[in-house]
């Protein structure tokens, strides 16, 4: 099943009096890019976290955001008393240095970081089951999100491989118009330096063939059928972003060979359409996971 690197899943649980939030989202990146955030009392989980989602989510710029609420009003909070006297200390040294009296201590040690903190800290087993427990729900529907984005890439891939095809197909009249005009300019060209009656029939027929074989491109269409083919088999099946890609550059090598021997304006005008389907497949890979 063809995913998108774009997704989007969100959970909640509620444990110890907490209601915990987790959110999971992600946007395209050609390697996986994960990046955490969590309250201080998780952190000592986030390995754990991390190697699961890593494994699961593959690819992509990818955001786990974790927060909480206390249902039962804050807790008390503790000071955190030998910190609290190496600022006193230095904080000291300082006013002394420069000569300030009466230095309102309390109320600068108070704004410092970490100086007040919850009593408790410690993750307790049962909250750390209902935050896991919230990850795989919030990723259930993040890999959910990335399905449907998925379903919607297919079929705008779909379509515009059968474009290509279309004006592939597209070509055969103006390419049996090329062939004759080259046919009527060189006998033109001919008559104009060497009477009608002088002319080899055969040396001109064997010419002409050389000349047309230099401009064939039956063997392009064939290869670019085939690719198309083939992108439309791995689109059945279980493709990947980088497969495609692949895929995809084959095709385009078709496309510009066809327009390299072109040799005509309405050829060029149709191996330009297929040219703008192509570039918009590939716009549209790079969300492929």
């Amino acid at each position: 099943m063809l995913k998108s690197m774009t997704g989007f899943g969100k959970a909640e649980a509620t444990v110890n009096g907490k209601k915990i939030t987790v959110e999971l989202r992600s946007l395209n990146s050609k390697q996986l890019d994960l990046n955490l955030r969590m309250p201080g009392v998780y952190r000592e989980k986030e390995l754990e976290l991390r190697s699961w989602l890593s494994d699961n989510i593959q690819r992509g710029k990818a955001d786990l955001l974790i927060f909480y609420e206390n249902l039962e009003g804050e807790k008390r909070m503790a000071i955190n008393k030998p910190l609290m006297a190496a600022y006193y200390k230095d904080l000291k040294e300082v006013a002394d240095a420069v000569g300030m009296q009466q230095a309102d201590y309390l109320n600068a040690l108070m704004r410092i970081p970490d100086i007040l903190k919850p009593e408790n800290q410690t993750l307790e087993e049962n909250e750390w089951e209902g935050l896991i427990n919230a990850v795989k729900e919030a990723y259930a529907r993040f890999d959910s999100y990335r399905q449907i984005e998925g379903a919607k890439l297919k079929e705008d891939f779909v379509l515009r491989v059968q474009s290509i095809l279309d004006l592939r197909n597209a070509l055969d009249a103006p390419i049996k118009l090329r062939n004759q005009k080259v046919r009527e300019k060189l006998r033109t060209n001919l008559e104009e330096l060497i009477p009608a009656d002088k002319v080899d029939q055969n040396r001109f027929e064997q010419e002409l063939i050389y000349y047309l074989e230099r401009l064939d491109i039956s063997e392009e269409f064939q290869r670019l059928l085939t690719n198309c083919e083939h992108f439309n088999d791995e689109l059945a099946d279980e493709a990947s972003g980088k497969k495609l890609g692949f895929i995809s550059q084959e095709i385009g090598r078709e496309i510009n060979t066809v327009g390299s021997k072109a040799n005509d304006a309405d050829i060029q005008k149709l191996v330009v359409r297929m040219k703008d389907e192509l570039e918009k497949i590939k716009e549209q890979i790079n969300n492929v996971l």
